[in-house]
C-alpha cells in the first residue's frame, strides 16, 4: 500500500480581470475519479489544503452536462460523498513529503486563485520533483507549478514537457476574455514545454516523474499512469 497526498485548492472563487469573483473550487471528477482509482488499488489518500480549510467543490462540476448526463452526475456526487478525506484535510503547511509515496493535484479554477501563488505548495512541488516520487497534476492544477521556484528565481518545471487546461479550452469555456491570465500562456512564459492536445479529449504527458493531464477527461488516464508507477 502506498500513501498518496492530494493537494487541493482552498479557494472558493477566482478573481477575474474586472475584479469580480467567479465562484469555483476544485473540480469534482478530477478529485473523485483518481481517488476511486487509488483506493480501489489499495492505496491510502490524504487531502491537504492551505490552512487545512475544508475545500469547496465547484458546483458547475456537478452538473449533468459535464458528467455525461444525469447518471454520471449522480455517480460523481456519490463519489464525492464517499470521499471522507475532503472533509478532514490536513494543513498543507504541515506536510512532510517523506510521509508520502506520491503527490497529486486536481484542478478546478481554484488553483488559479491560491495555489498559483502559494509558497508552501511551491516548495512541496520542488521537493516532489527532485525526490523522483510520482507527481500527478491535472487540468488547472498546473497553476500551482507557477509557485515552484528555485533559489535562483527560475521555475523548477522549466524545460519539462507537460500539459494543462489550454487557452483554447478556456476560450471555449467562455472565460478566457474575462481572466487576468491564462494557464497555458503563463506556463510557457515560465519555461515549460507545453504539449497541447485536442480540446476536451484525454491527453496525458509524462516527463521523468511528472505526469500531467490536460482536462477533466484526462484524470482517469493520469491516475492509471500514477498507479503503474506505484506498482
Amino acid at each position: 500500500m502506498s500513501k498518496i497526498l492530494f493537494v487541493v485548492t482552498g479557494a472558493t472563487h477566482w478573481t477575474l480581470a474586472d475584479g469580480t469573483r467567479h465562484p469555483t473550487g476544485f473540480w469534482a471528477e478530477e478529485a473523485v475519479a483518481p481517488y476511486q482509482a487509488f483506493t480501489a488499488a489499495g492505496h491510502e489518500v490524504t487531502v491537504a489544503t492551505p490552512g487545512g480549510v475544508v475545500p469547496t467543490v465547484d458546483r458547475g462540476s456537478l452538473a449533468p452536462e459535464v458528467n455525461g448526463g444525469p447518471e454520471g452526475a449522480e455517480r460523481i456526487a456519490a463519489g464525492l460523498d464517499a470521499f471522507a478525506g475532503l472533509r478532514q484535510p490536513v494543513r498543507l503547511e504541515d506536510v512532510d513529503l517523506a510521509d508520502y509515496d506520491a503527490v497529486f493535484y486536481p484542478g478546478g479554477h481554484g488553483p488559479m486563485e491560491d495555489l498559483a501563488v502559494n509558497a508552501d505548495s511551491g516548495r512541496l512541488l520542488v521537493a516532489a520533483l527532485d525526490s523522483g516520487k510520482p507527481l500527478g497534476v491535472v487540468c488547472h492544477g498546473p497553476a500551482a507549478l507557477l509557485a515552484a521556484t528555485r533559489a535562483d528565481g527560475g521555475n523548477a518545471f522549466a524545460g519539462y514537457r507537460l500539459t494543462g487546461f489550454t487557452d483554447a479550452e478556456e476560450t471555449q469555456a467562455g472565460l478566457a476574455d474575462k481572466a487576468k491570465w491564462l494557464l497555458q500562456t503563463r506556463l510557457v512564459e515560465a519555461g515549460a514545454d507545453f504539449q497541447e492536445g485536442e480540446p476536451w479529449a484525454p491527453h496525458v504527458v509524462v516527463d521523468r516523474n511528472l505526469v500531467t493531464g490536460q482536462n477533466p477527461a484526462s484524470s482517469v488516464p493520469l491516475a492509471d499512469e500514477l498507479l503503474r508507477r506505484l506498482g
